[in-house]
């Protein structure tokens, strides 16, 4: 039964991750993942409990050619099975987008960015439970994928 479960994470994961990280772009000194116009972070803290902040960078971020240019941007948080887990909200807020709001379809400027996720099932509203989860961040259609940790 353990092995059963030990493919299921591993075919889950294969479908997330691509087979060679450095064709997406995945620095391992800087632990960030990069695609045209986009730059996800590493959550930290890594390992969490029981909530996480995410950095991202839309555009070229600080060095930004088109500051009026809007993305439209979405991050969700995804269970080894591919399940959706919850849409993280942004913290802090900036330029027409409040702080606070979900992360789902919103348009936003060439920046630097931190998603906040309180650990909670969108569904249920309860804790995940500890293990690993996937969080896919989609610019324009184009998206990259990190892991990360729950611990309790």
């Amino acid at each position: 039964m353990k092995h059963l479960w030990v493919a299921l994470i591993v075919l889950a994961l294969s479908a997330f991750m691509p087979g060679d990280l450095s064709a997406q772009g995945v620095s391992p000194q800087s632990g960030r993942a990069r695609g045209p116009g986009l730059e996800l972070g590493q959550n930290y803290p890594n390992p969490f409990n029981p909530d996480t902040r995410i950095p991202f960078t839309i555009g070229e971020g600080a060095g930004c050619t088109d500051p009026s240019r809007l993305y439209r941007v979405s991050l969700r948080v995804f269970n080894v099975l591919a399940q959706p887990v919850a849409v993280p909200v942004l913290q802090g807020g900036t330029g027409n987008v409040a702080g606070g709001e979900p992360i789902e379809g919103l348009l936003l400027t060439c920046n630097q960015y931190t998603a906040f996720w309180d650990g909670k099932d969108t569904r249920t509203q309860q804790e995940v439970a500890s293990g690993v989860y996937l969080y896919r961040l989609e610019v324009d259609g184009k998206a990259v994928v990190k892991k990360m940790l729950v611990s309790k």
